[in-house]
């Protein structure tokens, strides 16, 4: 018997051949969202992000399973006919597939998209990649990094123009793909209550990347340059930025004219308001680099903790640079649901991180941490009519493991 589900996609069904991060986050937040994502991991090992160890929790890799909580899994091979076949009848009740291999893998196993709609023209195909479906790079396998790479983030990321390149701290391309595919798939729905017809819903994490470009492609629209990398910096206000504090670094984001004007009083420096070269944002901008030695001599005489104080009772946007420790701790953190304990099959409680949309009407939940390799292959087998010596003779084949 299913568990019960709550939260607005309830009663979608999500078929999800995804690994490591782009299709699994995509697959996350559709189940966090009620629906009844049932995850097909390939045989033999399963998803490669069980292999993303350490860390792991007694054998279980922590990354795999901070991205597949809330989802029931299954184990098939798909070289195998028995393992299609079973993949097969699951995508013909499918609501939605979810897959991120390489542009044309899904053919050449028989299950693409074209192939699929013939049998269930409601399904919405879900197909994440490194460059899309189309273009010159369309074979290309898709990588976080080299995705941060072509999509310009790396030129725009780091200390300065004459340091190394940096990539983004987090997978942000991958990250940013799985949000978008769930957008995608959540549009594509709604359009089939008007149609009744799924379609092909793709994305790809070099697009991911360049939709983080906003700002910086607007300057290079309006002026023809390519912004380069500011630390921490805003490429369009100051003072936006961090500041070494004389225990930590704070943020302070007095961006706007108010913000601005509230600040050099609580600096002391109210001087610095009758300044030629900070009178206005633009002039800020050209005299960025004056203004924030200015403002960074001063910020040292105090902690963090006095300044966040003084700035907060000012009006002045401003924050710590919290590390990941600090942030899951925080009391805001906490107050938001953002940390959710789960079952686990094998290891009881662990940790997990909550669903960062709320709902009024169609709560969201974190019910079930993320399955070991094969939980409910017998369960969803049964759901969809096979017998106990059918789904044991799968088994014996290696067409599907059960746990």
């Amino acid at each position: 018997m299913k568990e019960k589900r709550t939260g607005p996609l309830t009663g979608v069904m999500v078929i999800e051949l995804a690994h490591i991060m782009a299709g699994p986050a995509c697959g996350m937040l559709l189940a966090d969202l009620g629906a009844d994502v049932i995850k097909v991991e390939k045989l033999p090992g399963g998803d490669s992000s069980r292999d993303m160890v350490p860390p792991s929790i007694q054998g279980e890799s922590a990354a795999f399973m901070m991205l597949n909580r809330n989802k029931r899994g299954i184990a098939l091979d798909l070289k195998r006919e028995g393992g299609k076949e079973v993949l097969r009848t699951m995508l013909r009740r499918a609501d939605v597939l979810i897959e991120n291999y390489r542009t044309g893998a899904m053919d050449k196993l028989g299950f693409g998209y074209e192939t699929l709609r013939a049998s269930n023209a409601g399904l919405i195909y879900c197909a994440i990649s490194g460059f899309g479906r189309s273009g010159p790079f369309a074979s290309l396998p898709g990588f976080d990094l080299i995705a941060q790479g072509y999509s310009g983030l790396m030129s725009i990321t780091g200390e300065g123009p004459d340091r190394p390149p940096v990539k983004v701290g987090v997978p942000i391309t991958d990250i940013t793909a799985g949000m978008l595919a769930a957008l995608g798939i959540v549009s594509a729905c709604v359009e089939r209550q008007r149609s009744g017809i799924g379609q092909l819903v793709e994305t790809s994490l070099f697009e991911a990347g360049i939709a983080q470009t906003f700002w910086q492609s607007a300057i290079t629209f309006a002026t023809g340059a390519s912004p380069e990398p500011m630390g921490s910096a805003h490429p369009l206000s100051a003072p936006y930025q961090a500041f070494a504090t004389a225990d930590g670094w704070i943020n302070i984001g007095a961006s706007s004219e108010a913000s601005w004007r509230r600040l050099p009083p609580v600096l002391g420096m109210s001087e610095l308001l009758q300044d030629l070269r900070f009178r206005t944002n633009a002039d800020r901008m050209r005299h960025r680099e004056e203004l924030t030695e200015i403002l960074a001599l001063a910020l040292a005489g105090k902690t963090t903790k006095s300044w966040l104080a003084l700035l907060e009772e000012a009006g002045v946007p401003a924050g710590p640079v919290l590390d990941i420790a600090a942030m899951l701790e925080h009391p805001q953190t906490l107050a938001r649901e953002m940390v959710k304990e789960v079952d686990h099959a094998k290891l009881g409680k662990v940790k997990s991180l909550g669903c960062p949309i709320k709902f009024s009407e169609s709560p969201t939940a974190t019910p079930s941490a993320a399955p070991i390799l094969g939980q409910d292959t017998t369960r969803v087998l049964t759901e969809f009519g096979y017998s106990e010596s059918a789904i044991a003779e799968l088994h014996k084949t290696g067409a599907a493991f059960c746990a």
